[in-house]
């Protein structure tokens, strides 16, 4: 008996001495927020490797076809939206969502949900589906062996967000109307005192694409002495755009001579670029 509580108290005085050992996770959680809009997306996943296995098979050992998958591995895969946003013409409001998708020999069905907590396929129930999109499926020349989500191709009001894995991608599509809101904004500061000409001409040329209104708003900064580097190359964009080169040249040429002034150089290289491209 005594050798007994010998051997259990130099067990519990290693067991005190032992450090916690921190190994990697096989299948790593990444979170990734993009600013889109006039708010951001976030999206939290975990990210398997292929490792020699299949993906998208029958009965493959990763994400076997005809069966709900939680794109990802380890917990539920999530998308927060900070503004409403349109997927499959399907209006989405702000909010945090499950991003669930189906993989089927021709394509996948890519599912945003109501429920936040699905990471096996019994616990899937379609009533909490917010929109379903069917996206076909891109054939990738280079293997992809960790799976990957990403955002893609993003403009003011649109995005795309990429699922690659082995030589597979499927693509969706989002959107966000923000020139409604913006225009209110634009007007208000048109309309008073103190316009901000080139924030306004910068709305007009980038998100509504009205270039006469762009170049009426820069041209009226520049006559009220708010004439930059900055708002010459705008003009000097806007004007190539209307078709005038000449006066696109004249422009840009005027922000390169303000640039070098004020020691840009980022500037002086952006308009004699500009130029060359004329």
């Amino acid at each position: 008996m005594k050798q007994l509580f010998i051997v259990i108290a130099t067990f519990l005085a290693f067991s005190a001495y032992a450090q916690t050992v921190t190994l990697p996770q096989p299948s790593p959680t990444q979170t990734v927020k993009q600013n889109f809009g006039l708010g951001s997306v976030e999206l939290s996943y975990s990210r398997p490797s292929m490792k020699g296995r299949a993906a998208f098979k029958e009965n493959s050992e990763l994400a076997p076809i005809d069966k709900v998958w939680r794109t990802g591995a380890n917990g539920a895969t999530t998308l927060n939206f900070s503004d409403d946003v349109t997927i499959n013409n399907v209006a989405v409001k702000a909010g945090k969502y499950g991003l669930l998708t189906i993989p089927v020999k021709k394509g996948f069905t890519i599912i945003i949900t109501k429920d936040l907590t699905v990471n096996q396929p019994s616990l899937y129930n379609q009533a909490n589906d917010v929109v379903r999109v069917t996206a076909p499926i891109i054939k990738l020349s280079d293997k992809v062996e960790l799976f990957t989500i990403e955002f893609a191709n993003i403009t003011s009001e649109t995005l795309d967000l990429q699922l690659k894995w082995g030589n597979t991608e499927v693509v969706l599509p989002i959107s966000t109307n923000i020139k409604d809101r913006i225009k209110v904004d634009i007007d208000k500061s048109a309309s008073g005192d103190k316009p901000a000409y080139n924030t306004i001409a910068t709305y007009y040329f980038e998100i509504a694409k009205d270039n006469a209104k762009a170049l009426e708003f820069v041209t009226k900064g520049i006559q009220a002495g708010k004439a930059s580097f900055s708002s010459y190359l705008l003009k000097a964009k806007i004007e190539k755009e209307l078709g005038d080169k000449a006066s696109a040249k004249a422009s840009a040429n005027k922000a390169i001579e303000l640039a070098n002034t004020a020691k840009n150089d980022d500037y002086v290289r952006a308009a004699k670029e500009f130029i060359s491209k004329l």
